[in-house]
């Protein structure tokens, strides 16, 4: 048992991390999960410039990717409609619409130029085996800008989640150059769907947004037209929540058409004696015309599950930038020196005629001699040792080349070399400069094509009670004791909504809070029934007459019912009363009739209710008189003064 529970442990634990790190959660350095980054090996494997077939990627992917062809298909289609990196030909399906992308080999995609711009440097990326140690696959590329943030990510881990929100590409990089100029920056999402989004509680990423449909109405009032949507919803998905809360009778709608193309525009037709005004509301608080989006910034940071913030993201990425430029202009450098260290060679080799001297030799080694020797005299200007590498390709030079050596042309290579390690000489002591520059030319060339699509604009949560529409007719049937807006052949007491609560005072004076029922047995006798909102409690008063059975005394009751819970059944009087008269009137007055020790008839005591307190609900009554009594009734005051 115990060696089964260890391997279970240690298997959990091994599942768990590989999972995060493996699957679920994207690695800030590139912003990608692994089946994202051998995509996008996959097609810098296969660039040659022309299309290829989304079909063929897929395979050749799988040579990295050990989880099949299905995810890596999906993974594709998902990331060629961020219209980053990957140009498409074909039906890669709709984002607006939700219409799925055609079959594999029916799609063909490529490279965009911009992704080996910011992402790809084989000599500085550092690779690893693949699954099953046949190929190499990258770590992480070394990205020059947080793609992390403008991809946005969506996974589920082993006991943790990340929901990353898109950003908008021309925005992120103004922030990474504020960055790095030392200047204060905020961001927020930016959707392809467009609409409004409310970023008032987004918390540097880690907190949440609403994000709204885009809705126009007719000038007559009579049909909305629904022209963005919101983030994480389709036309599809967006209409079927519509028609859903139509068939609850949340809303009114007459009809509803798509013609969303390339752009969304969704109709909704209004029926006769409904306004667009009294529908908008309705719709961001019953459909998805308006979603809570909750954020969580988890990224693989250092081989670790962390959460960060958005501008922790920029700041690391800042950073990051400029060590990947310093590597590539190290090794540019370098490159260019080998360059120079060869032309330098070739150029000596050539115009001194270091070549004649071993037309004579007959040994590898003379000849290797020969050739040293003969720079010699030369060094100075070579600063550099000559190695055997150089010997062996400088006795490569073809004779066509030596008699056809063009001094001047040479002379222009290594000038423009020259040139080119003093520009970096410069860059590399100004890095930051540098950086801001390589930005600023990816906003030139590219900023074009990343404009944003949602308005950020702060409104409020529609509260579901509010927009419901008081479209429920609620019945008492006093024949049969059923309550509810399906009771036929009863009175209608009130108008009411689906998500309204209601107060049912029965004649055992006992009361309960419930839903508004569709049909429901309350028993014949009921006392009131009534809205259970705030205003209504507030301003009823609920008045009683009831006798102690144990001293058969009269008293009074006046309490309003504020707290209660749903289904619970409460006590209006003492265990004890009995119930005579109850109202909800205002101006009445409780006239009881009390035992007379006499023949002579009495008319009955008046007690003006106004003058008694209202208690709380739990409160027991006062007494009228400490006089055994026959019956009571409310009769109004103003009735009494005038008689």
């Amino acid at each position: 048992m115990a060696y089964v529970q260890k391997l279970f442990e240690e298997n959990f634990i091994e599942y768990a991390s590989y999972v995060i790190k493996d699957r679920a959660i994207p690695h800030i350095d590139d912003g990608f999960k692994p089946v994202q980054r051998r995509i996008i090996q996959s097609l810098i494997d296969t660039d040659d410039g022309k299309f290829n077939k989304v079909a063929n990627i897929v395979g050749h992917c799988m040579q990295y990717h050990p989880h099949g062809d299905a995810s890596i298909y999906s993974a594709l289609v998902n990331l060629a409609n961020k219209d980053l990196f990957i140009d498409k030909q074909g039906n890669f399906g709709n984002v607006f619409t939700g219409d799925p992308a055609s079959a594999a080999r029916y799609i063909e995609c490529r490279l965009l130029p911009f992704t080996k711009k910011v992402l790809y440097n084989p000599q500085i990326t550092e690779f690893e085996p693949s699954y099953d140690g046949r190929r190499n696959e990258p770590v992480t590329f070394p990205a020059k800008i947080p793609l992390v943030i403008i991809l946005g990510a969506e996974g589920i881990a082993v006991g943790m989640a990340t929901k990353i929100l898109p950003h908008n590409l021309v925005e992120v990089l103004e922030a990474e150059i504020a960055c790095l100029e030392g200047r204060e920056f905020k961001l927020y999402p930016d959707f392809v769907t467009g609409g409004y989004c409310d970023v008032s509680e987004y918390k540097d990423g880690n907190g949440k947004v609403l994000s709204r449909a885009k809705i126009e109405t007719t000038k007559d009032q009579k049909t909305i037209i629904i022209r963005e949507i919101p983030f994480g919803t389709n036309t599809e998905s967006l209409i079927a929540s519509i028609e859903a809360a139509a068939r609850k009778n949340k809303i009114k709608i007459g009809a509803i058409n798509d013609y969303t193309t390339e752009e969304v525009e969704i109709e909704i037709k209004l029926p006769r004696g409904i306004h667009a005004d009294e529908v908008i509301d309705g719709l961001y608080a019953f459909t998805d015309c308006e979603v809570s989006i909750s954020t969580n910034l988890l990224v693989i940071r250092d081989n670790t599950p962390v959460i960060m913030t958005v501008t922790e993201v920029v700041e690391y990425h800042a950073k990051q930038l400029l060590v990947v430029l310093k590597k590539e202009l190290k090794l540019e450098e370098g490159q260019l020196r080998d360059r120079l260290h060869a032309r330098t060679l070739e150029r000596i080799f050539i115009e001194e005629r270091i070549y004649k001297r071993i037309e004579e030799m007959k040994s590898k080694e003379a000849v290797y001699l020969a050739v040293r020797t003969g720079f010699e005299p030369f060094l100075n200007e070579i600063k550099r040792e000559i190695t055997e590498e150089d010997i062996e390709r400088l006795l490569k030079i073809p004779i066509r080349r030596i008699s056809l050596y063009d001094i001047n042309k040479m002379k222009k290579e290594i000038e423009e070399i020259l040139a080119r390690l003093k520009e970096i000489k410069y860059h590399l002591a100004n890095l930051t400069e540098y950086g801001i520059g390589f930005l600023k030319g990816i906003l030139e060339s590219d900023g074009e094509r990343f404009v944003r699509r949602a308005e950020i604009e702060s409104f409020e949560k529609v509260d579901i009670r509010d927009a419901a529409q008081k479209n429920l007719k609620v019945k008492y049937n006093k024949e049969t004791g059923y309550l509810g807006y399906d009771v036929s052949n009863g009175k209608v007491l009130f108008d009411a909504s689906i998500y309204d609560k209601v107060i049912v005072i029965k004649k055992d004076a006992t009361y309960m809070a419930m839903n508004v029922p569709d049909k429901t047995f309350i028993g014949k006798g009921m006392l009131y029934a009534g809205l259970a909102d705030k205003e209504t409690m507030e301003s009823t008063v609920f008045t009683m007459v009831y006798r102690n059975k144990e001293n058969e005394f009269p008293y009074i009751k006046r309490c309003k019912i504020t707290q209660f819970i749903m289904n619970k059944t409460y006590e209006l009087i003492p265990e004890e009363g009995e119930l005579i008269k109850f109202t909800t009137k205002e101006d009445v007055s409780a006239v009881v009739d009390f035992k007379q020790q006499s023949l002579m008839r009495s008319l009955g005591d008046t007690f003006p209710v106004e003058k008694y307190l209202v208690k709380g609900v739990k409160a027991r009554g006062v007494r009228l008189k400490a006089k055994e009594f026959t019956s009571a009734k409310f009769v109004k005051t103003s009735t009494i003064e005038n008689s």
